[in-house]
């Protein structure tokens, strides 16, 4: 981004003068402020190689952050509008400065704090106790980078990333003139509940603006000539900021380390939220449920040339490939888990061929008998490859039948790419790759398909080891190089896109690969909601860290959800001891988040009454154990998008990989976080490995198995820490252990008391 005031020679005359972009009084009044030295300075601190000094203006008070020679920012910690006196309180613990300011309006506490172990930041807390009922028409964005003379207007730099709808309070930007590095801003959303739910407003792209005013904007009613009347009460205390601002020194020009960095960065903002606790919850009972309903209900499946095949919502839609193939694979990771195939597996196995086109030698979306309303040939670029994914996977476990299948589809498959240049539409005719629908609304295709073509072409070349299959997964991958932040499409395709590039690495040995995988999650991770919500419905369920399914998605959806948890466990699975400590982090603790809150996808989870009542696809049946697609952030009503029976995977695939047998053991275990190693050593006694993040707790429950008594047990950190657990009646006994690092677990013949 140029700098804002630029000089033109104007022919006439020969003079020079300025021509200025617009900026906003704010900003105006800023670099007076600054340049005249009329704010007063309240406190200074230092953390790192930084700087910090509060300054009192005459309706504002300002942290500003300096490095010495190299610029910096400016951070509004409350505006005003009205003289205020300002005390200096004694700071608590891990405070920098405490602050106090009296108005005709009320009281604010200010909170800074500091920190710069690794990597420096600054968190500054605002908090408002209106003296009266208080309406808020309006409150000035809190972020500005500055100069080498505190000069906003001089500074020079580029913003990465912002806040998109309702995911993460995140603006991503470096400051390049001064080289002051990149900056890291992430509003903690969730302190702001209160706020949002008095002021009935919600923090819908609040966190982004234009150079120089950047930062948070709060949301405020919308002013007309009889605007809202929706108050802050008085007396009542409510967080208004709650900032947290990381630095980099050093602001690379390349995607992949400036994907890496902000990984880096966003896991030390996280580190300093609180996080909300997670539920126990028994996906096997709801995967057992799921099956009976799959197989039982009239509403879940359709016959048709004599095989059975699955609805894709409640009695609604025409059978797909993506679904039969999604479902099929999801029972048969049950069969292999259970150790007995499900009767389910063979029926709808029995049925995939009918979408096989021997022509084409490709699987279609639909079945030769789909309706007049649908166009047969009509196919979303990423529904073409997604069924071979999960044929692939079934393959490589041993099937094959869906290994014969797979490699019948592959060739049509290389050909789309190909012809697409390895860059695909939206949607396209399958049988000719004439372009229906080129772009979305932000005029790009499928951005990310390619990171899931990379996955299943290397799942060919570990099928085949032909090694043109590892030659498309590279081209794949390269031809995404440079999307930075809009790489992004769909949430569980970036997931994959990142495996894919994890796994090329460990092949080739090759590290653009691994530092591409970054890109994708960096990608991936600006699009979920590190926040939880208490807007509206919203009360009801759960959205922390859960991604919107699409990059301008309003909710949360469930297929996206538990695709994204299978493809982050293969990412896991390749990623070794050299993955960054906060990327490992940010992937075990979205899977962690995505076991709990996924629960609230079932609509017998939630009230009835706040249940969307119009559905765009089928009807809510609550007593059908089949997930809703949709989850919004805003509270509205869950459910609009319809109830997802090609969703019913997601019991399936939480059960599956986070309930683990002990053979010869009275109980099961459940783990939030994926085993990564496993030693039995003894009759009563095992070692397991964790690998999440190295300051984060994990879940370790173990259940009684049916008819059998659950004995005492007792898991000991790799210090010789004895962990204490707690029982749930007879049945469970709960752990919270380090979600990194080595455990021992031992039990005996007695019975454990509750």
């Amino acid at each position: 981004m140029t700098n804002i005031a630029r000089k033109t020679r104007l022919p006439s005359s020969g003079a020079i003068v300025k021509r200025v972009s617009p900026v906003s009084p704010y900003v105006s009044a800023l670099r007076q402020i600054l340049a005249d030295g009329e704010g007063k300075s309240v406190a200074t601190f230092a953390f790192g190689e930084l700087v910090g000094e509060v300054l009192k203006s005459r309706d504002s008070l300002w942290v500003m952050v300096r490095r010495p020679g190299a610029g910096g920012i400016a951070l509004r910690a409350a505006y005003l509008g009205a003289p205020f006196e300002c005390t200096c309180e004694k700071a608590q613990a891990k405070e920098a400065v405490r602050l106090r300011l009296d108005s005709v309006l009320g009281q604010h506490r200010i909170l800074v704090a500091t920190g710069g172990d690794a990597l420096e930041h600054i968190r500054v807390t605002v908090q408002f106790t209106p003296s009266t009922p208080t309406l808020i028409p309006f409150l000035p964005r809190d972020l500005y980078p500055l100069d080498g003379d505190d000069d906003p207007l001089g500074a020079e730099g580029h913003v990465e990333a912002a806040q998109r709808g309702l995911n993460s309070g995140v603006l991503y930007f470096r400051i390049d003139k001064p080289a002051f590095g990149n900056v890291l801003y992430f509003q903690n959303l969730t302190a702001m509940n209160d706020y949002y739910r008095a002021t009935k407003t919600s923090p819908d792209g609040a966190v982004g603006g234009l150079w120089p005013e950047l930062g948070y904007l709060p949301p405020t009613p919308a002013q007309s000539g009889t605007p809202p009347s929706a108050p802050l009460q008085a007396g009542v205390e409510v967080t208004l900021s709650d900032a947290i601002v990381v630095f980099r020194h050093h602001a690379p020009p390349h995607e992949r380390e400036s994907a890496r960095q902000f990984l880096q960065m966003l896991g030390e903002a996280y580190k300093l939220i609180a996080l909300p606790q997670t539920e126990y919850r028994d996906w096997i009972e709801r995967a057992e449920r799921t099956l009976v309903d799959l197989d039982k209900a009239p509403e879940a499946t359709i016959r048709h040339y004599g095989h059975r095949y699955v609805h894709p919502y409640t009695a609604s839609e025409y059978p797909d490939s993506m679904v039969q193939v999604s479902v099929l694979a999801a029972v048969f990771d049950w069969g292999r888990w259970s150790g007995e195939a499900h009767p389910l597996e063979a029926e709808l196995r029995a049925g995939l061929r009918r979408f096989y086109d021997p022509k084409l030698k490709a699987l279609r979306r639909y079945s030769p008998n789909v309706g007049d309303d649908k166009d047969a040939n009509a196919v979303d670029s990423w529904y073409l490859y997604h069924p071979m994914l999960n044929l692939a996977r079934m393959a490589l476990a041993g099937d094959k039948p869906s290994e014969k299948l797979f490699l019948e589809c592959i060739d049509f498959g290389i050909s789309a790419a190909r012809h697409f240049d390895y860059k695909w539409p939206i949607q396209y005719d399958v049988t000719d790759f004439s372009v229906i629908t080129a772009t979305a609304n932000d005029d790009r295709g499928q951005t990310d398909v390619g990171g899931l073509y990379a996955q299943i072409m290397l799942q060919a070349h570990e099928l085949t080891a032909d090694p043109r299959f590892l030659d498309e997964a590279k081209r794949a991958i390269d031809a995404a190089m440079g999307m930075r932040f809009n790489l992004n499409y769909q949430a569980n395709l970036t997931a994959w896109g990142a495996a894919a590039c994890m796994r090329l690495y460990r092949i080739t040995n090759d590290v653009v690969y691994a530092e591409q995988s970054y890109v994708y999650l960096a990608s991936f991770f600006h699009n979920c909601e590190i926040w939880e919500s208490r807007l509206e419905h919203a009360v009801h369920y759960k959205n922390f860290l859960g991604a919107t399914c699409l990059q301008d998605a309003p909710y949360m959806a469930i297929y996206e959800c538990f695709d994204a948890f299978t493809a982050f466990a293969a990412y896991l699975d390749d990623s070794g001891p050299d993955l960054d400590p906060a990327v490992r982090m940010l992937v075990a603790e979205y899977c962690k988040y995505a076991l709990d809150r996924a629960w609230y996808y079932y609509p017998d989870a939630l009230p009835a009454d706040i249940l969307a009542t119009e559905n765009r696809n089928g009807h809510i049946d609550r007593k059908l154990s089949f997930p809703l697609e949709d989850l919004y952030p805003d509270g509205q009503c869950p459910g609009q998008v319809g109830q997802e029976i090609y969703g019913e995977g997601a019991a399936l695939v939480f059960a599956t990989r986070s309930f683990h047998t002990v053979e010869g053991a009275p109980f099961k275990i459940f783990c939030d976080h994926f085993i990564r190693g496993t030693e039995r050593i003894g009759d009563r006694s095992l070692s397991i490995v964790l690998d999440g993040g190295e300051t984060c707790q994990a879940a370790l429950n173990f259940i009684r198995e049916r008819r059998a008594t659950l004995p005492g047990v007792q898991v000991v950190g790799a210090g010789g820490d004895v962990l204490r657990g707690t029982p749930q009646g007879t049945d469970r006994i709960d752990f919270n252990v380090p979600a990194r690092g080595r455990l021992t677990i031992t039990w005996n013949d007695e019975e454990h008391s509750a």
